[in-house]
């Protein structure tokens, strides 16, 4: 970085120091991973110079011909990567692409079906102070109280009182399997479109270790960063283009979903697309093809099986007593901690966690009774399950003795055993 260090060594010296960060701590956030060195080549290209607003062939701006053949690249890149027959590789992250999906089936007034937020659900699934329950009659779903898991009676019954014209399926602090299938089966009941945001899982689904929503769903969100290892960015896949629900709305009744999606996002929500975002989707996208990538996949859920077996085994409460997919949620109540008190202590330690609420949690969102993590970013580097294990044991040790000075100056140095046997980004 000579010219970023000339220009502004601040901010030059900030990147360095995040760098230094990141690779000498064990990040376990599950919605985070670490791109490829080629991903971020891409993102740091002239590519964000240029403007692009419309889409192949049909731009505002001229100069857009070597823009063109890289979208259409990242678009025939996602459909034959996923199996569907459309692709918007344009939305800026996934809470825009949620909105785009609301504003392309939606009228404003119009209910939607989501999970709840602090059963697993996301702000976009309907949430009271974001645009999902702003601007649409929200109601939610959860999980049982006494199973911790999603009920799907129960979300039937609720969909048949309410008669939402969208579901939403997908989560992001459930760590179990979405059946897709069951959710659409509610759908067609109640004639309702189904969106499943798999921002979470899009790697596993790849890997073939969890089913996909593509022969059920009638739109597909997925952000390109978490399990995919891509930029930030999302992307909207339409696995069918007939619009089995056209008789809903006036508006659909001329147009197929990806034409309502591609309108949905211009003119309809943005301007002009990241271009560079583009081309490093493209990247991570072509990288997500490969076998490679399908073993990391399965290794992930590996990966946490082994952490929440050695969780559990420690005496810490997962909830729903395990994991399925990439991510554990912590009960931290029993071991004497508040989520943040918990987050606080494994921060301390090198470990990057995020306090996160749990079902039917009697505490506050900024300090909750739990903390989610997962394996994507530690498996990216090469952790295995015995690595795992021994992350583990640091965990448990560190939520049942958090002020132990001798347990912390252990983990540290474990930390820091993986950290070098593992090491992110050696060529920099």
């Amino acid at each position: 970085m000579q010219h970023l260090k000339s220009k502004d060594p601040i901010i030059a010296g900030l990147i360095a120091a995040e760098l230094a960060r990141q690779q000498h701590g064990l990040e376990m956030i599950p919605s985070e991973n670490f791109t490829s060195l080629a991903v971020i080549e891409a993102l740091g290209s002239v590519l964000t110079n240029k403007y692009s607003e419309g889409y192949p062939g049909r731009r505002y701006y001229g100069g857009n011909s070597i823009i063109d053949e890289i979208e259409e690249l990242a678009r025939s890149r996602a459909k034959e990567l996923f199996g569907v027959a459309h692709a918007n590789v344009q939305p800026y992250s996934g809470s825009p692409a949620n909105q785009a999906c609301f504003f392309a089936l939606l009228n404003p007034g119009d209910t939607v079906l989501g999970m709840e937020l602090g059963h697993g659900g996301h702000l976009t699934h309907g949430y009271g102070l974001n645009f999902s329950g702003r601007y649409y009659k929200s109601v939610s779903y959860g999980v049982n109280k006494e199973t911790e898991l999603l009920d799907y009676d129960a979300i039937r019954a609720i969909a048949k009182r309410e008669r939402p014209k969208l579901i939403v399926c997908g989560a992001t602090a459930y760590p179990r399997k979405i059946d897709f299938a069951a959710f659409k089966a509610i759908a067609d009941e109640v004639n309702a479109y189904l969106l499943a945001d798999i921002s979470h899982i899009t790697g596993l689904i790849i890997a073939g270790v969890h089913d996909s929503p593509v022969p059920y769903a009638d739109l597909v969100m997925t952000t390109t960063h978490k399990t995919l290892r891509g930029p930030r960015g999302a992307i909207i896949l339409v696995p069918r283009l007939t619009d089995r629900l056209a008789e809903h709305y006036e508006r659909a009744k001329t147009k197929t979903l990806d034409t309502l999606v591609d309108s949905a996002i211009i003119p309809g929500l943005q301007g002009g697309p990241h271009n560079h975002q583009t081309a490093a989707i493209a990247v991570a996208l072509a990288e997500a093809a490969t076998d490679d990538f399908k073993t990391y996949g399965r290794q992930i859920v590996k990966n946490a099986a082994a952490l929440a077996e050695t969780i559990t085994t420690a005496g810490v409460r997962l909830v729903t007593g395990g994991t399925d997919n990439h991510l554990l949620l912590i009960d931290v109540t029993p071991v004497g901690l508040t989520g943040k008190e918990a987050e606080e202590a494994l921060d301390s330690v090198g470990i990057t966690v995020n306090k996160n609420m749990i079902p039917f949690d009697t505490r506050k969102p900024l300090d909750p009774s739990g903390i989610r993590l997962g394996t994507p970013a530690l498996t990216s580097r090469g952790f295995t399950e015995k690595d795992m294990q021994r992350v583990g044991e640091c965990i448990a040790n560190i939520l049942r003795r958090p002020t132990d000075e001798a347990v912390r100056e252990k983990v540290k140095r474990t930390v820091a055993e993986l950290t070098t046997l593992h090491p992110l980004y050696p060529e920099l």
